[in-house]
């Protein structure tokens, strides 16, 4: 059976606050080199979707010219690629919810002939064969499938979807924007449903002032009987990076060789933009432990247990620890930084001395200088 995908760039934007006031959180850097899109576009092309759209409204000029042509991912712009933004499309209005945004699309939707769509967010990272998820929702015989993940609900995180399933894989309960307890299992914001439901969908809810896909279609049709839903239990690593904290912590948990092999798996690759750089070069007095350095990037100082991009210089007597540096940031002689999240062409003055906590690291805007 064909399947298209559909990809939600920016609908949570807003949760990583300056991370994402000038990009979508699809274009969001992460892991030394990649975008976070990268990660839910390879999961569909290593997958066989067939077609994928990609939904964003506000801040998507950066991530238009990641994606480029689409070459990278074995897609082709304009064919099999499609950019589902609000100027081409004549939607001038703030989207309301993923229903309204998939309203806006319902041409789209509409001239394709895929029985199947998969719906995935852009904020959870993570190395999936798609094709298994279809085949067990055919299989299944439901109305939509749910992608979740065990050990995320923890009484304090709220979800997006909790749910609760039987040993059959059938959802026995189901919450929306809730603090789970530990025995729900956390959606991953990948849904598989027939296309022709989903036109159906978005054409009645919006219709009836109803926007949101988890609350106004799943949790209301479930609740009231009339969709049987069941899970495809995701048993790998995927990293929740749904809000700024949990994006510095699952940043730095790529240093650990378990989830970095896990995510960046050899049979399922993820693909990304290149970029032609020198290597990285570590000075005579240079030191990097425990880290991730990008191509081209320069260090003189000392770097620990942090993640680097490409073209980073960290100046003679600088110290980096516990942090993350964005593409192209400089750091100058003599400064000192500790739990930061310098964002791409941040300038650190030498001597400064800037320093966060796991919980609240310090965040730099793009091109500031400090």
């Amino acid at each position: 059976m064909k399947a298209m995908g559909i990809i939600f760039a920016s609908i949570y934007d807003a949760s990583l606050g300056d991370l994402t006031n000038k990009r979508t959180m699809a274009s969001l850097p992460f892991g030394g080199r990649y975008r976070q899109i990268d990660f839910t576009l390879s999961n569909m092309t290593n997958s066989g979707i067939s077609r994928v759209g990609i939904i964003s409204k506000h801040n998507y000029q950066s991530l238009m010219g990641h994606i480029g042509s689409g070459q990278s991912w074995n897609l082709e712009l304009g064919e099999n690629l499609d950019f589902l933004t609000p100027y081409a499309l004549g939607h001038a209005s703030s989207y309301r919810g993923k229903l309204d945004a998939l309203n806006a699309q319902r041409n789209y939707l509409e001239v394709n002939e895929e029985e199947y769509v998969i719906l995935a967010d852009s904020a959870v990272l993570c190395s999936i064969d798609l094709s298994k998820v279809l085949a067990h929702h055919i299989a299944s015989g439901v109305d939509v499938t749910v992608v979740t993940k065990s050990g995320i609900a923890n009484g304090s995180k709220q979800l997006d979807l909790a749910v609760l399933a039987d040993e059959e894989d059938m959802v026995t309960d189901m919450a929306v924007d809730y603090c789970a307890e530990e025995k729900y299992l956390a959606s991953m914001g990948i849904y598989v449903l027939k296309r022709v439901d989903l036109i159906r969908a978005c054409e009645e809810a919006v219709a009836r002032s109803r926007y949101h896909f988890e609350r106004d279609f799943l949790l209301r049709e479930f609740t009231a009987g009339t969709m049987k839903v069941n899970v495809y239990q995701f048993q790998n690593v995927a990293l929740f990076n749904e809000s700024t904290e949990e994006y510095y912590r699952n940043s730095l948990a790529v240093l650990d060789a378990e989830v970095r092999h896990d995510l960046f798996r050899s049979d399922l690759t993820i693909y990304t933009r290149p970029r032609n750089e020198t290597p990285a070069y570590i000075g005579a007095d240079g030191k990097v432990i425990d880290s991730l350095v990008g191509d081209g990037s320069i260090v003189a100082g000392q770097v620990e247990h942090s993640v680097l991009f490409r073209g980073v210089h960290v100046a003679h007597g600088a110290s980096v620890r516990d942090s993350i540096l964005l593409q192209d940031v400089d750091v100058g002689a003599g400064a000192q930084l500790a739990c930061v999240i310098l964002d791409k062409d941040v300038r650190v003055r030498p001597g400064a001395r800037l320093v966060g906590t796991p919980a609240h690291p310090v965040i730099v805007k793009r091109g500031e200088v400090v």
